[in-house]
């Protein structure tokens, strides 16, 4: 079979583990050139280890790959520029961009602190436009390119614990679509990734019910090599007519997410006071008021 990326020049960011680690290796297998990023810090963003960007490194060329580790974090700019510099350093260009990195600091609402937040939002939402933003320059240029943003049902849907997390993640869903829409022109895609997959930062959701701990063991059979192939064909030109949409992968299932849209209205030709929306309005939209669902709420089925 072709190969689909043969020749590709790909970043792969927050690659020396988990689904950033297989997207790395597939997309190797695949014949891209891959930028493997990951300054290898722990799920909440402590600490800092060369040597899980460099295994997977190593286990590409193993594999008769082309590949070259970095080590820069995403969550300030101009480190992140870094990550596009060392694709165009190595290789003589860029094709591709997965911004996959992120970190987790679950905690309840108002108990989470402001470093907390602003922290996951940095590595989520700033990475994902600081790598973005300085590839975008050279995809303008060649008129070219493809992004895919890891985005989470936790802020497609919701989950307890996780407002920096869903927040970042929303606000990708966001970056990506307006990437799409600003930079169709230059035949530049953009789409967004949701993954069920087992991964050291799953590990860190709460297991303290049993609705929770048989949770947990569902997904652990969702291994992240099943989120790969999706990502891999989004990079690759068997895709340039997609862009500006959310897939959701769970084991062998591939969904197309739904974005926002109008539910129903009402209209009321005098204006508005507050006693007639109380009166009027809401009660004629509550039917289609969304519940107070989790994720595992509109997931309730076994991944298949």
């Amino acid at each position: 079979m072709t190969k689909l990326l043969q020749d590709k020049v790909i970043i792969v960011t927050g690659a020396g583990r988990g689904i950033g680690r297989e997207i790395a290796l597939l997309c190797a297998a695949e014949g891209a050139k891959v930028v493997v990023n990951d300054p290898g810090v722990a799920s909440d963003g402590s600490g800092t280890s060369a040597a899980p960007a460099e295994e997977v490194v190593e286990e590409i060329k193993k594999r008769g790959g082309t590949a070259v580790a970095n080590f820069e974090t995403v969550s300030e700019a101009i480190p992140a520029s870094k990550i596009v510099k060392t694709a165009t350093d190595h290789f003589g260009k860029l094709d591709g961009v997965v911004n996959n990195a992120g970190i987790l600091r679950d905690m309840i609402f108002h108990k989470m602190s402001i470093e907390a937040f602003e922290s996951v939002i940095k590595v989520h939402l700033m990475g994902s436009f600081y790598v973005a933003h300085s590839a975008a320059r050279l995809f303008r240029e060649q008129e070219s390119g493809a992004f895919v943003h890891f985005t989470s049902t936790s802020g497609l849907i919701g989950n307890y614990g996780q407002a920096n997390y869903a927040a970042a993640k929303l606000g990708i869903v966001g970056l990506s679509k307006s990437i799409a829409l600003d930079m169709g022109r230059f035949n530049v895609r953009s789409n967004c990734v949701s993954p069920f997959a087992w991964s050291r930062m799953i590990g860190t959701i709460p297991t303290e019910t049993e609705a929770e701990k048989e949770r947990v063991e569902r997904m652990k059979q969702m291994g992240p090599e099943k989120i790969a192939p999706v990502v891999a064909y989004l990079l690759s030109d068997a895709s340039k007519e997609v862009s500006g949409q959310i897939f959701a992968v769970r084991m062998n299932e591939i969904f197309l997410m739904g974005q926002s849209r109008p539910l129903r209205s009402v209209h009321r030709g005098e204006g508005w006071t507050p006693q007639t929306v109380a009166e009027h309005a809401m009660p004629a939209l509550k039917p289609s008021f969304y519940k107070l669902d989790r994720s595992a709420d509109v997931f309730g089925w076994d991944p298949i």
